[in-house]
């Protein structure tokens, strides 16, 4: 009796220490990514919402252009994930279940990972679907925040390691026309996405 307790408790104690391990390995990656978004804002880029031709798989934009969603394709390379890949496969098996917003019939490896829309359903099927809430606290470094501009215009940007000046909410790194820069505008749109990515990741919802 006493050894068939000792095997539990001693089963209990690995599952806690694999389960601490984790959680902290997922949460470095996420500080990891915040921080290979802030070393994007050191590169001068010129928004440029052109259709380009790129290679596949880890095609890019020419480097001093981009969108918003070019920001989130490169802080994530920086981490070893592929969006262009990621999100081409995905919508290749299940196209139906991508938006129909250009009346495209297939996919196209140089611009449906650079839509917002899609990079949307994308991380709502393999991320974490995280609450979009007014309250600053929900928001941590590595999440991942869409907006609606207005006028059918979506934005997306990532939250990094640094802080508002009153201190109260995390900074963004996003593109919405001036380049790469981190702003304190987390709540200056309509949130209509929250999410954390990380490829190894089951699909989470805490909506």
């Amino acid at each position: 009796m006493m050894k068939n307790n000792m095997k539990t408790k001693l089963i209990l104690l690995i599952f806690l220490v694999l389960s601490v391990s984790t959680a902290t390995g997922q949460d470095n990656f996420y500080h990891q990514l915040a921080d290979s978004t802030i070393v994007l804002t050191k590169q001068k880029v010129r928004y440029a919402p052109d259709y380009f031709n790129i290679s596949y798989p880890n095609g890019d934009v020419p480097a001093d252009k981009g969108v918003c969603t070019d920001v989130l394709i490169r802080a994530y390379r920086k981490m070893g994930i592929d969006l262009q890949k990621e999100v081409h496969e995905d919508m290749k098996a299940n196209f139906n279940q991508y938006p129909k917003l250009w009346g495209m019939k297939k996919t196209d490896t140089n611009i449906d990972h650079r839509r917002v829309p899609n990079l949307m359903t994308f991380f709502s099927r393999h991320g974490t679907i995280k609450e979009k809430s007014a309250n600053p606290q929900d928001y941590q470094p590595g999440d991942i925040v869409c907006w609606d501009l207005g006028s059918g215009i979506k934005h997306i940007g990532i939250l990094v390691n640094k802080k508002s000046a009153d201190g109260k909410r995390y900074l963004i790194v996003h593109n919405i026309g001036q380049g790469q820069v981190i702003e304190d505008c987390l709540f200056q749109f309509t949130i209509i996405g929250h999410y954390q990515y990380k490829k190894s990741l089951s699909v989470h919802n805490f909506k």
